[in-house]
């Protein structure tokens, strides 16, 4: 084991996929000699040169439609998306091409292709580069949807999404690519999608929280433990596939459930994920299932506006408190 921060483990583990399939290669914004805005490839060109690790314009549509293409004839491309926000200038190539095309050759060909990059709050980026957009993706059939909260998760997660034959979208968070983590040192470590992480084990109310929200809902557990609450706080980790077995097991041993994310309220994952839960666990809440999400507005410049949008640990205090004592 070894302690990471998860913009270095994300590194890692593209390097270590790199040399051991000549088939994976790297291709995104500013991601060769600069090695990434927040460093996520860096050192990779030196070591694989500029074949491997290529450096694109800012064309979004193109290179996704390049990756496509080269996933259809054998390759592994990873894309990296400078910011996740820009996926809406490449949707047809996304959900179009990359979704569809696997279905549509009748599962004679493959789609081996990841789409990871940085998304959210934290830096002051304003309304087209903070944005969460992760929910969109759950949306459409043959898209996988990763979201890791740590390094552990990064790790384990992008290894599996290199090795998968059909297009992975992993969102990362810009706000926790400095916190670090213990990470296997095995070079085929991986964690399977559609397996939730129980961070936090409580009897009162199950908080599902995912990426930042997890650190978040972390701390409010611990306040709401002071007020005698006992919250039990599962990670999903990947969107799509959804461990909703696991979601079930908890809100059946503490009849209540908060979703919380930080992306917007209307129509965001929690939304699904209270459904799902509603829809197999109806006789064991207690209470409604609550969401909690960002306030519906474009996200500010102003940090401080920022952190009013978005859910905060005593957010999540006061809504986990109003479905324990609704």
């Amino acid at each position: 084991m070894s302690n990471k921060k998860i913009a270095v483990a994300i590194r890692d583990v593209i390097a270590e996929e790199m040399r051991r399939d000549e088939s994976v290669f790297v291709m995104g914004e500013d991601i060769g000699a600069q090695g990434g805005v927040f460093g996520c490839t860096r050192g990779l060109q030196t070591e694989f040169g500029k074949t491997r690790v290529r450096d694109t314009p800012i064309a979004e549509a193109v290179y996704v439609g390049l990756g496509v293409g080269a996933a259809l004839t054998g390759m592994r491309p990873i894309i990296d998306f400078m910011y996740l926000d820009f996926t809406y200038v490449a949707m047809d190539q996304l959900l179009n091409q990359a979704a569809k095309l696997r279905y549509m050759y009748g599962g004679r060909a493959t789609l081996p292709m990841v789409i990871r990059g940085q998304q959210g709050i934290g830096r002051g980026n304003a309304g087209t580069h903070s944005q969460s957009v992760e929910v969109i993706f759950t949306h459409i059939p043959g898209l996988k949807v990763v979201m890791p909260s740590n390094a552990y998760d990064a790790a384990g997660l992008l290894r599996t999404a290199i090795r998968d034959n059909n297009p992975v979208m992993i969102f990362e968070h810009k706000a926790l690519y400095v916190s670090s983590e213990e990470v296997p040192d095995d070079p085929d470590f991986m964690i399977p999608f559609g397996k939730a992480a129980i961070k936090r084990e409580g009897s009162d109310v199950t908080i599902v929280a995912t990426s930042l929200m997890v650190q978040r809902a972390m701390e409010a557990a611990d306040k709401l433990a002071e007020a005698g609450i006992s919250a039990e706080v599962i990670d999903p980790r990947t969107l799509l596939p959804l461990d909703i077995d696991t979601l079930v097991e908890s809100v059946k041993k503490t009849g209540r459930a908060l979703v919380v994310h930080e992306a917007h309220k209307t129509s965001g994952i929690g939304a699904e994920i209270g459904s799902q839960i509603s829809e197999h666990a109806f006789k064991y809440l207690d209470a409604p299932v609550a969401r909690l999400g960002a306030k519906p507005c474009t996200l500010p410049f102003s940090l401080v506006l920022e952190n009013a949008v978005v859910p905060g640990v005593d957010d999540i205090v006061e809504s986990a408190r109003d479905v324990c004592y609704r």
